[in-house]
This record gives C-alpha cells, sequence and structure tokens, in this order.
C-alpha cells in the first residue's frame, strides 16, 4: 500500500472521473473527416491536451478557436458510451468540498455538462482550457488549481490518465496518481503510482489541515 499526505486532491476529468473515450474520440473522427484530416494522426497528439492546440497542429489553416467550439458543443450533446468512473462520486464525496478539484483540457462548457449529465457534484474551482494561456503538459494548470484552492502546489496530489497531464503535475511539483484508462501503464511511468481503478484509492480526514490517501 502507498500513502499520500496532501492538503488537496486535483483531478483530470475525461478518463478519471468520466469514461468519455467513444464519444472524443468519435467527433474528433467526423471532425477529421469533414476537414479532410488524418484521423489517426488527430487521435495520436490529442488525448489530454487543449482541443484548440490539437487543431492547430493539425490544421493551422483553420480558424482553431470557432471548430474548437463546433467540435465541443457536440461532444457535450453526445452521450452515447459515455459513462463515470467506477468509484468516481463516492471518492468525490468522500473529499471535503474546499480541498479537491477539477483540472481539464477540455472548456468549461464540456465539463460543466459531463459533471452535470452523471450527477457529479461540480467542485467549487474548475480550471478548463478557457482559464489558462497554455494547456498541459504546461505546468499552469495544475498550478492555477492550486493557487485558487489555496494549497501550496507541493502539498497537492493529482489523479491523471495521460502522459501530459501527468508531466503537467510534475512540472508544477506535485505528486500523482495514474489510472489506466486511455493509456497502458508502460505510457504513465512518471506518475508516482499506477492504479486501474479509483476504488483502490481510499481518502481520510480527521478535520486536520492535511488528507490521507491510501491506495491499496
Amino acid at each position: 500500500m502507498t500513502i499520500f499526505r496532501c492538503s488537496a486532491i486535483l483531478f483530470d476529468l475525461d478518463g478519471v472521473l468520466v469514461d468519455s473515450t467513444r464519444s472524443v474520440e468519435r467527433q474528433w473522427r467526423i471532425w477529421a473527416r469533414e476537414q479532410g484530416v488524418d484521423g489517426d494522426k488527430v487521435m495520436a497528439v490529442g488525448h489530454g491536451v487543449r482541443a484548440v492546440e490539437v487543431i492547430r497542429a493539425v490544421a493551422p489553416h483553420l480558424d482553431a478557436e470557432a471548430e474548437v467550439r463546433k467540435l465541443e458543443s457536440r461532444e457535450a450533446d453526445d452521450h452515447d458510451g459515455v459513462a463515470v468512473m467506477p468509484g468516481a462520486a463516492e471518492l468525490v464525496h468522500a473529499i471535503p468540498a474546499d480541498r479537491w478539484c477539477v483540472v481539464t483540457s477540455g472548456t468549461r462548457h464540456l465539463a460543466s455538462e459531463r459533471l452535470r449529465f452523471f450527477g457529479i457534484p461540480a467542485p467549487r474551482v474548475m480550471i478548463t482550457a478557457d482559464d489558462v494561456a497554455n494547456g498541459k503538459p504546461h505546468p499552469g494548470p495544475y498550478l492555477k488549481g492550486a493557487e485558487l484552492l489555496g494549497v501550496n502546489p507541493a502539498e497537492c496530489l493529482v489523479i491523471e490518465d495521460a502522459p501530459a497531464g501527468i508531466q503537467s503535475a510534475r512540472a508544477g511539483g506535485m505528486k500523482v496518481i495514474a489510472l489506466t484508462s486511455s493509456y497502458p501503464a508502460a505510457a504513465l511511468s512518471e506518475a508516482d503510482v499506477v492504479i486501474s481503478k479509483l476504488r483502490r484509492i481510499q481518502v481520510a480526514h480527521n478535520g486536520s489541515r492535511m488528507l490521507t490517501v491510501s491506495v491499496g
């Protein structure tokens, strides 16, 4: 068993709290066909990275911001195959409301729709693609989450599923638990611990500033 002591837990959204892989891939491939872009190339660079950066990389001739609005509106309406990750709701309910947040590469509209649809409580702090100048793997998104929670980054624990997110958290000086929902364990080796299920994580607190996180 691995034990972490932290002041706050910062969650990625897609692939951590919500399993949206099929919806995301379906909508990206539809978009790629419409634009005459190689869908495999899009998927190779897309996961865990802001959509605007993916579009700028694969189709620099397009208005990236306009394409993101169109793409993520479709994703927000596409619930086919989307599900809450087992153990996600129980885990966030076990954490005091001022000690956790969501840090996602999706837009605020998309993230809010995902949480609302699955009945996961909206966090008091949510960092989205709309809130940062540089997305993951830049440390900015997770550092912004720590700042708004009022927590030292060194006292934060991040739960991620993508290499870009792990790199972002590590660059911000945070510990990381990686979930093998989107990538194999070998691709997540920069994390402190790699697990297959959220239910392996238990959170305890006794009213003090610190949380005790056990990974079985």
